[in-house]
């Protein structure tokens, strides 16, 4: 079992670091809004859900003008992240603006802005699905090929303990993409004057708004950068994974806010490392779980694996494994 265990153990990390940075770039987008609001946006995964749709529907329209196939792959690529990044940026904006902002001047309970959340959601989900139909007759869609190279890599002849891994040529660029994103978002937040003002106003919004910072543009900018980011990481997950539907939000949405925890709600890099964590955890428990339990359990307890493995760490550090205990003052 051991033996069979480490033989698939490269093909898991490589499955598990994939799956694991589209957690990890949805989940900041979570824990940034938390961090400033105190809010769980949990529209955000349908932002992210929107994404792929829009970039699916990018690809499609240039496919249809010829695009596709006179221009290289990879300009194609920056095309539909960059148009449908600020697609979403925007969308992300006025969901702050229309429903959100409203109940912020009204010092609404947050438990109302958490069900606008959810409402939201469902919203966006429907919509989509609308269009999708009315275009395709189908909601579920699969989108263009685009780096879908199956690719080799013969580590068993090196290290005989291991099986070859194989993956298509898209995990390059999901890991490329995804690492220019969180060191970019990282030295937005840490090294900026925007980022700055954001770490002010999550600290005390009160006190930030009277050293003259404009805190609902600090809330919009935020917004913006985390629901482009999400609707970016959706253009990769379209791409790696090639079939979508308006439902992939939702699920995902729960896991990505689930590394946010993990990591530590609130703390950007925490969200970082507890996505690749849960991508990590999740691809392991798929891939061994029928092993380990001798066919008991199979892949579909995948989630069960990973949501335990949250329990036990919020039971003994519950305020995730890279967040710091906030000590309330007196």
């Amino acid at each position: 079992m051991l033996q069979q265990i480490i033989q698939i153990l490269p093909q898991v990390i490589i499955d598990g670091l994939t799956l694991g940075f589209v957690y990890a770039v949805v989940a900041i987008g979570y824990t940034m809004v938390y961090g400033i609001l105190e809010l769980i946006n949990f529209a955000h995964g349908d932002v992210f859900m929107t994404g792929s749709f829009i970039g699916a529907a990018v690809l499609f329209f240039m496919m249809s003008v010829g695009f596709l196939s006179s221009l290289p792959s990879l300009i194609v690529f920056i095309i539909v992240m960059a148009i449908t990044a600020i697609v979403t940026g925007l969308m992300g904006v006025g969901i702050e603006r229309v429903a959100y902002r409203p109940l912020r001047k009204r010092n609404a309970p947050k438990l109302i802005a958490l069900i606008t959340s959810i409402g939201i959601s469902f919203v966006l989900e429907d919509v989509v699905r609308f269009f999708a139909e009315l275009k395709t007759g189908n909601y579920i869609i699969t989108s263009p090929p685009l780096f879908n190279q199956k690719m080799t890599l013969d580590i068993h002849s090196v290290m005989p303990v291991f099986n070859k891994i194989t993956f298509q040529s898209s995990f390059i660029l999901v890991f490329i993409v995804t690492i220019i994103m969180l060191i970019a978002l990282d030295i937005f937040v840490n090294r900026t004057k925007w980022g700055m003002a954001m770490r002010a106003v999550a600290q005390d919004r009160e006190t930030a708004s009277l050293m003259s910072i404009n805190v609902n543009r600090v809330i919009s900018i935020t917004f913006f950068v985390g629901s482009a980011l999400g609707g970016a990481t959706g253009v990769l997950f379209m791409i790696q994974y090639g079939t979508i539907d308006p439902y992939i939000g939702f699920i995902l949405g729960i896991k990505a806010f689930t590394a946010a925890v993990l990591g530590g709600i609130g703390n950007i890099r925490g969200a970082m490392l507890g996505g690749i964590l849960l991508g990590l955890l999740e691809m392991f428990a798929a891939a061994n779980l029928s092993t380990i339990t001798h066919g008991a359990m199979g892949a579909e307890y995948k989630d069960v694996f990973a949501f335990i493995i949250l329990i036990l760490v919020l039971i003994f550090k519950p305020e995730g494994l890279f967040g710091k205990a906030v000590v309330e003052k007196v």
